[in-house]
């Protein structure tokens, strides 16, 4: 119980931080800070593979390492676009 207490705070207490520093965060750096969360959620889903493919899991692990792979792959794939339509702006016309 007393560890579940401690997960659950530091759980929270990300959630404030990383909303204090997305907030603070000018547009004109945001695509790029986006491009560097690519990397780490590439990370992610490294990590999630591993723990998904170990054998003698439990079930729930297996199924949090399943979700963990699917929203870093949204990130991911969303993180691209992102960037692909920021490096489009700078290409010349015609």
């Amino acid at each position: 119980m007393e560890t579940l207490v401690m997960i659950l705070t530091v759980f929270v207490l990300a959630i404030f931080i990383g909303f204090e520093i997305i907030t603070k965060v000018p547009p004109t750096l945001h695509t790029p800070l986006m491009s560097g969360s690519n990397a780490i959620s590439g990370i992610t889903i490294i990590g999630a593979v591993v723990l998904a493919g170990e054998i003698g899991n439990p079930m729930l692990a297996k199924t949090l390492a399943m979700v963990a792979v699917i929203f870093a792959t949204i990130n991911v794939v969303g993180g691209f676009l992102v960037t692909d339509r920021m490096l489009k702006m700078f290409k010349k016309k015609g």
